[in-house]
């Protein structure tokens, strides 16, 4: 009688824990800042004669089931044409005071790390979802960002200051942005509050400026697939991809705007920031050849307008593949940092979203960076020094690099794992996908539904110009099998030393198998390279790991196989790759 199952929410707790402690991350709250957030009697009170802005028609947009709201969003149209954009950032500082049991954890991981089965977050749900969240029909206090924004998109006059705000609606990116885009009714939030909808589409408005401005100085337009699991229960029964839409781009394009006009703030005032940065990446030259790849050029030198050009014209030429192209663009840009800078030292910008001042500073419940730069701003406001000495800043953005680094890698691992969990009982379904890539160090591919994308573990089989001749191949259909079971195809996975990744079910690893050559080639539940145009058709089998060095040829001498001692037995290895052979391959 076999084990019962476990539920794939628990298993991917399970692993969820295990990997944040592995990374340096802590999955529990110490009882010292729980009691800490419990001896809190209610939410901060306005103690410095801050501006009353409860009546504006502020209102949050963010994902469905988001719950520690930071921002609040509104604007105003000005007599000259332009508007006035406000961004009220919830003022967490008030609550989270240094040195308190809180703010150690909350140093300790320096972000909350977003799970399946579970959110870990940065401070307690009584604090980011309650008394500093930005909730609906609820008085907050908060940090006020003021941008003027040109005709052109062009961002003028701003200030900063504290108030006190009152949101009239919560809001989530499906619904506005269906609206915006004329696809779907106004949501019921938005038609319950007078004037929302006609402030809404002014917000729409100043945000298309914003961004057209911002693309006309050479941000990047990239387009990743962001995926995240669907439950029934404890099982995953679904993986939904994020859709771009103007909602999105409202709270995209204010934040950019928001954390510029902070980064400036500071600066004029003599103080520190804490930036984000992305300099001009070291691997221009490979991005260079993926364009030639395209038939397209860029400069010899790093060129962010020559850059966004390039994407614009890939997005139109190829939009099935540019998702691929977006993913190896960004592995070439390279990670984003924080650092450190004073007044008067050479600062580096961002590469990726074509500003020279840019900071973090619009999710404090989420983010310890926006955190920081929040006490800083506190104490700009009230003339007060520095909170921060200089070596202990430097010290602060090198750890919230190296954590947030962690807390993606974790993320990742787990988008995988959920997609291992529902694909673990697909077994034997075909799927339509894309070969995105094949190089001496494997083939990368993706399905479209569900949303799951992967890369090999090695090349197998035949010389690789040979494997290279057929990259980019369309996949009509995918067929998932399992090879961690009895019979012949099993003993080819113990052949080749295969074990579960996650038990019991594992990580599926693809085999996929051209039509028309004698190339095996596999892959596992994880990033993938650049894209290649053709078509073709492919067939795929699944096994549980996502490691393989080699798949040798049926003509492989014997004791040789993934680096490893082969069974004396031949003909069981020689049967399993002639079952995943092409047709009219000749069998053992």
């Amino acid at each position: 009688m076999s084990a019962p199952r476990e539920p794939q929410r628990a298993l991917l707790l399970r692993v969820a824990r295990r990997a944040m402690v592995e990374r340096g991350l802590e999955p529990d709250f110490p009882a010292a800042a729980l009691a800490e957030v419990k001896a809190l009697a209610g939410p901060a009170v306005d103690d410095d004669g801050g501006r009353d802005l409860t009546a504006l028609l502020w209102c949050s947009i963010d994902n469905d089931d988001s719950r520690d709201l930071d921002q609040l969003t509104v604007a105003e149209a000005l007599p000259d044409g332009t508007s006035r954009v406000l961004v009220a950032v919830a003022d967490v500082s008030a609550m989270v005071r240094p040195g308190s049991a809180l703010d150690e954890h909350a140093h300790a991981n320096t972000t909350s790390v977003y799970t399946p089965p579970q959110n870990f977050p940065m401070l307690p749900e009584r604090l980011s979802t309650d008394l500093t969240s930005l909730n609906a029909g609820q008085d907050r206090l908060a940090l006020v960002v003021e941008t003027v924004v040109d005709g052109e998109g062009g961002a003028g006059a701003s200030s900063v200051y504290r108030a006190r705000v009152r949101s009239k609606a919560k809001l989530a990116y499906p619904s506005v942005g269906a609206w915006l885009e004329g696809k779907g009714p106004a949501p019921a939030g938005v038609q319950a509050v007078p004037g929302l909808a006609e402030n809404l589409q002014l917000q729409d408005r100043a945000a298309q400026r914003l961004k057209a401005w911002r693309h006309e100085h050479g941000a990047l337009e990239l387009d990743t697939l962001e995926v995240h699991a669907q439950f029934d229960g404890d099982a995953v029964s679904g993986l939904a991809a994020d859709q771009r839409n103007r909602a999105r781009e409202i709270i995209e394009d204010f934040m950019i705007a928001a954390n510029g006009t902070i980064a400036r703030f500071l600066a004029a005032a003599g103080f520190p920031v804490m930036r984000r940065v992305l300099p001009p990446p070291e691997r221009w030259p490979r991005i260079v050849e993926l364009a030639q790849a395209e038939g397209d050029t860029l400069p010899a030198q790093p060129d962010a307008k020559a850059l966004h050009d390039f994407l614009v014209r890939r997005r139109a030429a190829d939009p099935v593949r540019f998702p691929d192209l977006s993913l190896s663009i960004v592995k070439l840009l390279g990670r984003g940092e924080y650092a450190a800078s004073y007044p008067g030292e050479d600062v580096s910008g961002h590469f990726g979203l074509a500003v020279s001042d840019y900071t973090h500073s619009t999710a404090p419940n989420r983010r310890y960076p926006d955190l920081i730069t929040q006490r800083l701003i506190r104490a700009a406001l009230a003339r007060q020094p520095v909170p921060y000495p200089r070596d202990v800043l430097a010290a602060l953005a090198a750890l919230c690099t190296l954590k947030q680094d962690a807390a993606q890698k974790v993320e990742r691992l787990m988008r995988k794992a959920a997609a291992a969990c529902l694909l673990a009982d697909r077994i034997g379904q075909e799927f339509d996908g894309l070969v995105t890539g094949v190089s001496t160090k494997g083939t990368w591919a993706r399905i479209f539904d569900p949303p799951v994308e992967g890369r090999r573990g090695a090349l197998a089989v035949g010389v690789t110009a040979r494997v290279v001749a057929g990259v980019g191949l369309l996949i009509e259909r995918l067929q998932l099998v399992r090879l961690d079971q009895p019979g012949l195809l099993g003993c080819l996975a113990r052949a080749l030393g295969l074990a579960l990744l996650l038990r019991p079910r594992g990580a599926l690893l693809l085999l996929l198998t051209l039509e028309e050559r004698r190339s095996l080639a596999c892959w596992h539940l994880d990033s993938f390279r650049r894209p290649f145009p053709a078509a073709g058709r492919l067939r795929a089998v699944a096994w549980s790991k996502p490691r393989v060095r080699r798949i040798m040829p049926e003509t492989a001498p014997l004791g040789t196989l993934a680096g490893r001692s082969a069974p004396s037995n031949r003909r069981e290895i020689l049967a399993g790759c002639a079952m995943l052979a092409p047709r009219g391959a000749p069998r053992a």
